[in-house]
């Protein structure tokens, strides 16, 4: 890759950044290229944290809720600073209250909980830059207690991003807002990734900080750290709760991601209520389990210098992360609905609202900033744009030094393929020997990982049948970071979550995981948020069909590939053989921000004559055809594994002196891209004998044979028998194909 100057990178990036967020929303979503300024770096005045060497000890919650309101009396003629701190930390309650408020719809009791800590994140520990939200050496934040958004718009709003203006919070929750109702990454500059499942956040969290850790074990020098960020996370409850939390909080213990720090919202209120009825386990021993250090703050509320001091010392610890249990009231100075499931998920009320001004001795109208706090907050446009600035010229410094590592590095942060890298993946002919595509796309990994520096990814505990093993790299462990296997255990929601924060970090991180195409339903969730979020996660996904054989129904999918096409913004790939999975790849890569399943085949298929790697790209494409002038007798239409079922009976059909055209029909997405008359050419409206063929649910396959056409496939369970049997039982043969053609024409 060609050589540019360190502004001409940051820029890049930001410009490729306004562009996606550019191609599906208005142009008012755009950050402008002439709001990046990077001034001379003057030094910045010192925020380090105070150590404090004591932690207040929450009070009872029986009487929180008087004391809540004694505590905004309490900090009254306190020293000037600590004043302008809860001014600014009232200033975010009092943003989210009014949004909710102005909404009708939303969740106050969180940001009104965790404004403190929030406050000390982005006025006083994490580094951005709010002119550029895509600086790369950032720290990251994420609020995987997504349902609180206005705490973090309320921050962005306050530091200077041009994303979160005063208009923006008001337009809270409605229609092509830039503040919708969880954070999504693809709306909002500023927040890093979508977040609103519970669970999810913390997860795509850990994997920033796996991409963190990685890349600054691979590019970071004795003289030069150029890869030094830190991943913040908010998480609830709520998120405590769901499984993949712990899946994914087990593998960062495991590969003890140290930069990574998590604050736990402890307020002890769900939907349903107190936590008591259902949620009563020691999270903290849990977290010392798994292998976190774990810091309790007993007054999240107004313990201010508890708060920093337990960052300073989570700060500390580098080898591994950090939980730190912040012990706060849901709804914090509201007089009569704090500490309450009713501050939860719904608007005060205008008469709560007033009450909680005047109990927090708030005397603005709504949205209202204070002068003092927006000077104070100010600083942070300056700050950022010199943070960045120092920065680059250490990456100039680097580039110099060394230069091979530095165009690796640009090309991750940048997103830019090398040239030619497309050359790399191996090409097949009819005379190669016949495998399954599990296999191939092995071929394909290795060959790949070669010329893509940022290709990383592993298995659920399946690298053996998934065929997933980069075979030049070990292991990413936790003192062997830098390598690009990465094993996940049998944790798949995990690590499909943890997948989307690998992409999300970086535009040229190109993450990919695996296990068998059933297991998917354990993932769902983590797919769809890819596909959401337009993270470009590649799911390698085998043993795809009936054709596993012997492990039976528990573990072939049937239903599988059609609720996938029924997903939006993610390709559903199923690939015949070696070169339709290399054109599967190739599709993959080109694809940032939209997911790729690849459905793999355990048993072996033969590499047909007439498929190729340009093909798959168009979705379906003619392999065979004897007709002439576009019409052809019968079309026949297979998938994956049944394609070659499909080329036998077509055979057959046309040594019975029948004009057929055999199509592969890869990724029914990417065929409906195409031009009318593309498709015309593939599926002549005029002819209506046709048939399908494929080893799953022949649901949706009306869309494509039409109404007098033929659809062989499965609408049952499986059966556990050898593969060939299986298929003969289940009538997916060529001879089912050859006469549901004859029934046609």
């Amino acid at each position: 890759m060609a050589s540019t100057s360190s502004l001409t990178l940051s820029q890049a990036l930001l410009a490729r950044a306004i562009s996606c967020h550019g191609s599906s929303q208005s142009s008012d979503h755009r950050v402008s290229l002439s709001t990046l300024s990077l001034p001379t770096f003057s030094g910045l005045k010192s925020t380090t944290p105070r150590a404090s060497t004591s932690r207040r000890r929450l009070p009872n919650r029986s009487n929180q809720s008087r004391q809540v309101r004694a505590a905004a009396v309490e900090t009254i003629g306190t020293a000037a600073e600590t004043s302008l701190v809860e001014k600014s930390i009232n200033t975010i309650r009092f943003l989210a209250i009014d949004a909710v408020e102005k909404a009708n719809s939303g969740h106050p009791g969180l940001p009104m909980g965790c404004a403190p800590m929030g406050h000390i994140l982005y006025d006083e520990v994490m580094r951005y830059n709010p002119k550029n939200p895509y600086w790369f050496n950032r720290d990251r934040f994420v609020l995987s207690a997504g349902h609180g958004c206005m705490l973090q718009y309320a921050l962005l709003h306050l530091a200077g991003y041009d994303s979160v203006l005063e208009e923006d919070l008001k337009s809270f929750r409605q229609w092509g807002s830039r503040t919708p109702g969880h954070p999504e990454n693809f709306e909002t500059p500023g927040v890093e990734v979508t977040t609103g499942p519970l669970g999810q956040g913390i997860a795509n969290a850990v994997g920033l900080a796996l991409a963190e850790k990685h890349l600054a074990a691979r590019f970071n020098k004795p003289d030069n750290e150029i890869v030094d960020h830190y991943t913040y996370v908010i998480l609830g409850d709520g998120c405590q709760m769901e499984g993949i939390s712990n899946e994914v909080c087990s593998l960062a213990g495991h590969w003890g991601l140290g930069k990574l720090i998590a604050f736990y919202d402890d307020n002890h209120i769900s939907i349903d209520g107190d936590t008591e009825i259902a949620f009563t386990e020691d999270v903290g021993k849990r977290f010392e389990g798994l292998g976190w250090h774990v810091i309790w703050v007993k007054n999240g509320n107004t313990g201010y210098d508890d708060i920093r001091a337990a960052i300073k010392e989570a700060k500390a610890v580098k080898d591994k992360p950090t939980m730190i249990k912040v012990t706060t009231t849901i709804g914090y100075g509201s007089p009569n609905k704090a500490n309450s499931y009713s501050v939860h998920g719904s608007a005060l009320g205008a008469k709560e609202v007033d009450a909680t001004r005047k109990n927090l001795g708030w005397p603005y109208e709504p949205f209202h900033v204070p002068e003092d706090v927006k000077g104070h907050w100010s600083r942070h446009i300056p700050q950022g744009s010199g943070l960045e600035a120092e920065w680059n010229a250490k990456l100039a410094e680097y580039e110099k030094k060394y230069p091979e590592e530095a165009a690796e590095l640009k090309a991750i942060i940048t997103g830019e393929l090398p040239a030619g890298w497309e050359k790399a993946l191996p090409t097949y002919t009819p005379e190669s020997p016949a495998d399954a595509t599990r296999n191939l796309s092995q071929q394909n990994l290795n060959a790949l990982v070669k010329v893509l520096p940022g290709l990383l990814g592993g298995s659920a505990d399946l690298a053996s049948s998934n065929m997933t093993l980069l075979k030049m790299y070990g292991d990413f462990q936790k003192d062997t970071p830098e390598e690009r296997n990465v094993r996940f255990g049998v944790r798949e929601h995990g690590m499909g979550a943890i997948c989307n924060g690998i992409a999300l970090h970086s535009p040229g991180q190109i993450p990919y995981c695996a296990t068998f195409f059933v297991f998917t339903d354990y993932m769902r969730a983590a797919i769809r948020i890819s596909a959401l979020c337009e993270a470009g996660v590649i799911y390698v996904m085998t043993h795809d069909s009936i054709g596993l054989g012997e492990d039976g129904p528990t573990h072939q999918p049937v239903e599988h590939l059609a609720s996938f096409r029924a997903m939006p913004n993610i390709l559903m790939l199923r690939p015949a053989d070696g070169n339709e999975t290399a054109g599967a790849y190739k599709v993959a890569v080109l694809n940032r921000k939209r997911p790729s399943i690849l459905a793999l085949s355990r048993q072996k298929l033969p590499q047909l004559a007439g498929t190729s790697i340009e093909g798959v790209k168009k979705g379906g494409y003619i392999v065979s055809d004897n007709s002439s002038g576009n019409k052809p007798d019968v079309i026949l239409i297979g998938t994956g594994s049944e394609l070659e079922i499909a080329a036998k009976a077509a055979d057959e059909l046309r040594k019975e002196g029948k004009a057929v055209r055999l199509v592969s029909l890869v990724s029914w997405e990417l065929f409906d891209e195409q031009s009318d008359a593309y498709k015309e050419s593939v599926l002549p409206a005029s002819v209506s004998a046709r048939v399908s063929i494929e080893a799953g649910s022949t649901f949706g396959w009306e869309k494509i044979v039409g109404a007098k056409g033929k659809a062989i496939g499965i609408d049952r369970f499986g059966a556990s028998a050898p593969a060939g049997k299986i298929y003969k039982e289940f009538g997916l043969t060529p001879e089912a194909v050859v006469a549901a053609a004859k029934e046609l024409c």
